[in-house]
């Protein structure tokens, strides 16, 4: 027995090196990324039930102004708009008056649209940023693909949305297990800046959280204010 446990430990451990030496930390390059804004439609909005109604448009607003704020190419696309669907929001549209903007008619996978294809590829760039609604169908089938084609894939949780928060789950776990990065809105803009000396800095990206981040927003205006206008009470120093 503690022969047969010994060895169990040896494999695992052996297992953990091999998996550590072969992993590399592939970060968002800014210049080798594209974003992408998939089927997020005023109709197919009203389907997400894993946020807030005001939180999860915050997300898919503040998905949109990176693409800007970076520099980012864009792609837009849509599903059926014309039926319960409906158009992408206008303030999503207005940030990329210029951008692709793939009106797909029947195609659930958008890799699976020719045009849209052809948008990606143009872009000349290899990592991909993107998210949809819905999770588990519009974001999850299409960053499966892109891996398959040999993009890098981060699929922005914050902005991609679904049923509930079990749907959410399972669609995300099945993306990573793909080979998809999931990960928050958060860690996206901050690898895409990677410095706070940078530019895009502090000047850019603290307006875009200050309008859709409000936690952070909060915690840079209290800091302003202190420093601005601050006294410290007593018994308040430590």
């Amino acid at each position: 027995m503690q022969l047969t446990l010994r060895s169990l430990a040896l494999t695992l451990l052996g297992s953990f090196v091999a998996y550590s030496a072969a992993y590399t930390f592939e970060r968002i390059d800014k210049n080798n990324s594209m974003l992408l804004i998939v089927d997020h439609q005023i109709g197919l909005f009203q389907l997400v039930r894993d946020f807030n109604p005001e939180e999860y448009r915050n997300n898919i607003l503040a998905h949109a102004a990176m693409g800007q704020i970076f520099n980012l190419p864009t792609v837009l696309t849509s599903s059926a708009e014309t039926g319960p669907n409906g158009p992408i929001p206008k303030e999503i549209v207005a940030m990329h008056p210029n951008a692709p903007y793939i009106k797909r008619q029947g195609e659930v996978n958008a890799w699976d649209s020719p045009e849209f294809r052809a948008a990606v590829k143009a872009t000349g760039k290899k990592q991909v940023i993107l998210a949809g609604i819905v999770t588990d169908v519009c974001t999850a089938f299409l960053a499966m693909s892109l891996v398959q084609e040999g993009y890098t894939v981060y699929a922005n949780a914050d902005a991609s949305g679904t049923f509930n928060a079990q749907v959410a789950a399972n669609a995300n776990a099945r993306m990573r297990d793909a080979g998809v990065h999931v990960i928050s809105q958060f860690a996206v803009a901050s690898d895409l800046m990677r410095d706070w000396r940078n530019t895009p800095g502090p000047v850019e990206l603290l307006p875009m959280f200050d309008r859709y981040l409000t936690p952070l927003a909060f915690v840079v205006r209290g800091h302003a204010a202190a420093v601005q206008n601050g006294t410290i009470i007593p018994g308040e120093s430590l």
